[in-house]
């Protein structure tokens, strides 16, 4: 799953520094099922509180599947996602996306969500070749 980058974008990295929203807005268009989820997460957290808000459901087939692997897989996707967002993401299998506010006080939650151990036991059969 690749982004789809516009003539205009490519220009702007091609000449040097992208402009950040500009780019946003391509992660935006290209991975729309990655958006929609990180997007309702945050919405999630902002009006429940708490630590963190996490999806458990698997996505509905492989290209929304495709779309959050990109998401989160690349250091410069999640980076900026984060910073719009002003969240932190954590991510633990093909589907269960966390995000956790920026503030400290969660730092202990977000280290269990993202340790070894959380790793573990959030596996399961069924979720074997996601």
């Amino acid at each position: 799953m690749s982004l789809d980058v516009s003539p205009a974008l490519l220009e702007q990295a091609e000449r040097g520094e992208v402009d950040e929203a500009d780019f946003v807005d391509c992660v935006r268009t290209s991975l729309p099922y990655a958006w929609e989820m990180i997007s309702s997460l945050v919405a999630q957290l902002k009006v429940d509180g708490g630590e963190f808000a996490d999806n458990q459901t698997p996505p509905p087939d492989e290209q929304a599947r495709g779309q959050l692997l990109r998401a989160l897989a690349s250091d410069a996707i999640r980076g900026a996602l984060q910073r719009h967002f002003g969240v932190r993401l954590a991510f633990q299998n093909c589907h269960r996306v966390a995000v956790f506010p920026l503030d400290s006080s969660v730092d202990e939650r977000l280290a269990k969500f993202t340790s070894v151990r959380g790793q573990l036991l959030n596996q399961s059969p069924e979720l074997r070749d996601c």
